[in-house]
């Protein structure tokens, strides 16, 4: 009996000699790429070091009038935190302040003046011109303290100043030279993100081998592919998600150490406040057999006339010095979780039972991110190979990488809160229920029994509900699903049908009577989920529907251009106007759908490309779908804006919805395309163009410094995601 290392040699003969000339020329590739890579990292990247190779570098600590430590170094204080320099009458091209790296890490603001030979005085922006920009220094970035300045021929003075208000002093700085040599950096990072654009390009292009790959041809090369991408995609989020380790809420020796327990391979921590532990709170309430915090609210929030009141809330808690939790719902002297239910009894509750601690709910969320990518990736398959008889493995990649990274989800990553949990879950249960469905619809015409199928996808689509009720619109799919074989077709009216039908329906049964009952139990009210009675920045109880919100919600959502600028992440928030005279629920946003994924430029063809579908098959199952997809993306943000507001996390609402829409129409007009014809290779160029912009646009939001994110809570850190980006400042 052949031994297992035998097996494995066997099998790697018979694959090389089937495709020994196409795996020798993958390898030659993947090489000239990392050569290039290599090449651009060493050259290109680092070209400061080049360029400053012959600077005549000056030290000017021997000009420093500053107070000097134990250890011949200097101190900036509160007091005495400008350097000045006078008579250099030298050549500038760069300055380096060389901050002790010992001391504890911050980010620096300074400003730079000069006086050179076009200007003999310092000066600064006027209604004109722009003065040289405020600089951002960290001490425990080498690169970020080499700082390039333009100017014009010889400086005579030169002033230094540390800005800002929280700063920690005393700073203490090693050396001050002009013209230093700046040191060579290989950043692995950066070379492997340029080795993976550039194979990226590789594969992708106009005449690569994954678009004579055909999904429903050659099956065992097509999901080797997919699932390949799918890993690199998990782990390219999930790197993503602990890179914001302020808010994950995990701890080892290595990894957010200062919050170690000392012992413990891992431990969790607390983070993000009193308010962002509502779910934590609520198991321990439902492990101690009640449904309400068990935080007990201020005497002065009870005695309150009007608790939703938020100016009233504020003035009584100034006056009394007893604060209150904010975003939870308050009901009959009771505070409540208004956040859908499933993400407590699926992680908390089972969590805090079998170890006593609360559950991180960033790998809550990163959990049901990784099943929200397996399920979309899964159901794309299941349409491309089922439904669609052309679809290459080109395409499905092109398709499937805007479908998982500009529906929303990197933005919930980025702040794996609370807030962010119920939205990826209910994501999460969609996709599957959908592929549950699908299933079904399958083994239904084979005769090979749905039920599992069916009991399986309802049960999830019906558990959005208890996490994010707007997405239970994508339970209306069932109506192009199911409608012609059950409805059309009278399947339904036989007892085999019946049976098949009773599976799609109990599981909506069985949660609806789950979420009734905990509704009633909290609020006497069985449809009430508590969401009127939350404390937040305006009277939920009397928000009510309002016509006037909905234009400028539908402009942010879906109209708003992107905000850029010339530096990175190159996307900035998007200014935001309104003439609704009345409250506006407003947070930061970075452009509408529309007008930021060209992707979704394909929308307006939908009419003419759903003709074509009608004149390709007689049934109207893909034709179904979607609409219902457009219509509920559309009842989704409209649902948001009224409801809650414009807020850049809403977006994963409603955007999966567009995205899968286009998906299925672009395999539409691929199916109705010659392969290798001129129209069939144009729309290849000009969906890669389209997906490349949606793509980049997605990631750089991910990278925009926002309030309690990596950027605002580890400054100094994050200036090393600048300098790796802006390799020439």
């Amino acid at each position: 009996m052949p031994t297992v290392r035998q097996n494995i040699s066997y099998a790697y003969t018979g694959f090389m000699r089937a495709h020994r000339p196409a795996v020798r020329h993958l390898a030659k590739s993947i090489l000239a790429i990392l050569a290039v890579a290599l090449l651009l990292e060493t050259f290109l990247f680092n070209l400061n070091y080049f360029t400053s190779a012959g600077y005549n570098s000056i030290s000017l600590n021997d000009k420093l009038n500053l107070q000097e430590t134990t250890d011949e170094q200097y101190k900036l204080t509160a007091v005495n935190h400008t350097l000045e320099f006078s008579n250099l009458n030298t050549e500038v091209h760069n300055i380096w302040l060389n901050f002790d790296y010992r001391q504890p890490a911050q980010e620096l603001t300074v400003k730079i003046q000069f006086t050179d030979d076009a200007h003999h005085t310092y000066f600064d922006s006027t209604e004109y011109t722009v003065g040289v920009p405020d600089v951002a220094v960290s001490t425990l970035s080498d690169q970020s303290e080499y700082i390039n300045l333009n100017t014009a021929g010889l400086v005579d003075n030169l002033r230094i100043e540390v800005t800002g208000e929280n700063v920690s002093y005393p700073i203490k700085l090693s050396d001050i030279v002009l013209n230093a040599h700046h040191p060579f950096d290989f950043n692995t990072g950066r070379f492997l993100a340029t080795a993976g654009i550039l194979l990226l390009a590789f594969a992708f292009r106009p005449r690569s081998a994954i678009y004579r790959i055909h999904i429903v041809d050659e099956p065992r090369k097509s999901k080797a592919a997919i699932i390949a991408t799918v890993v690199i995609e998990v782990y390219l989020m999930s790197a993503f998600l602990f890179m914001g380790s302020n808010l994950v809420g995990v701890a080892t020796q290595g990894y957010n150490s200062g919050s170690w327990d000392g012992h413990s391979i891992v431990n969790t921590f607390e983070v993000g406040g009193d308010n962002a532990q509502q779910y934590a709170e609520l198991a321990k309430a439902m492990a101690h057999g009640q449904l309400y915090l068990e935080e007990e609210p201020p005497q002065w929030l009870q005695d309150m006339a009007d608790p939703y009141d938020k100016g009233a809330r504020d003035e009584a808690q100034k006056e009394t010095g007893e604060p209150y939790l904010f975003d939870v719902a308050y009901h009959d002297g009771h505070y409540y979780v208004y956040f859908g239910v499933v993400p407590v009894v699926l992680f908390y509750l089972p969590f805090y039972l079998l170890t006593g601690a609360n559950f991180p709910t960033a790998i809550g969320v990163l959990i049901a991110c990784v099943a929200f990518v397996l399920g979309c990736s899964a159901l794309l398959d299941r349409f491309a190979r089922y439904h669609f008889k052309r679809v290459s493995l080109g395409l499905y990649l092109l398709l499937q990488i805007p479908l998982v990274t500009c529906c929303g989800i990197l933005y919930l990553l980025k702040f794996p809160t609370f807030y962010s949990l119920p939205i990826m879950l209910g994501l999460a249960f969609s996709v599957w229920g959908l592929y549950f469905w699908m299933r079904g619809r399958a083994s239904a015409a084979r005769s090979t029994g749905p039920e599992k199928w069916y009991l399986a996808g309802s049960l999830c689509m019906a558990l959005v509900v208890g996490c994010r009720p707007q997405l239970v619109v994508l339970s209306l799919l069932a109506f192009p699903l199911f409608w012609r074989p059950y409805i059309t077709e009278r399947r339904l009216f036989t007892p085999r049908g019946g049976r098949e039908f009773a599976c799609l329906v109990a599981p909506y049964a069985v949660v609806a009577a789950g979420l009734m009952g905990y509704n009633y139990a909290r609020f006497g009210s069985l449809t009430d989920f508590g969401a009127n009675y939350n404390l937040t920045v305006n009277d939920m109880t009397k928000r009510g529907w309002n016509l006037g919100r909905l234009a400028p919600a539908l402009f942010a959502y879906f109209l708003q251009p992107p905000c850029v600028t010339g530096v990175f992440p190159y996307v900035q928030p998007a200014p935001f106007d309104t003439t609704y005279m009345g409250q506006t629920i407003k947070e930061v946003t970075f452009g509408g759908i529309l007008a930021c994924l060209p992707v979704l430029w394909v929308l307006p063809f939908a009419k003419r490309i759903l003709a074509l579908r009608m004149r390709q098959r007689s049934t109207r199952t893909i034709m179904g779908v979607i609409v219902v997809l457009l219509a509920s993306g559309v009842i989704v943000a409209l649902l948001d804006a009224q409801m809650a507001g414009i807020l850049q996390r809403y977006f994963a609402d409603f955007s999966f919805m567009f995205l899968a829409a286009v998906v299925l129409l672009a395999f539409i007009v691929n199916e109705n395309l010659s392969p290798g014809t001129m129209a069939q290779n144009l729309l290849m160029k000009v969906l890669l163009v389209l997906v490349a912009v949606s793509v980049v646009y997605s990631v750089l939001v991910c990278f925009v410094p926002e309030t309690g994110w990596y950027s605002d809570v580890y400054s100094w850190a994050y200036q090393d995601v600048i300098e790796t980006a802006q390799f020439w400042t």
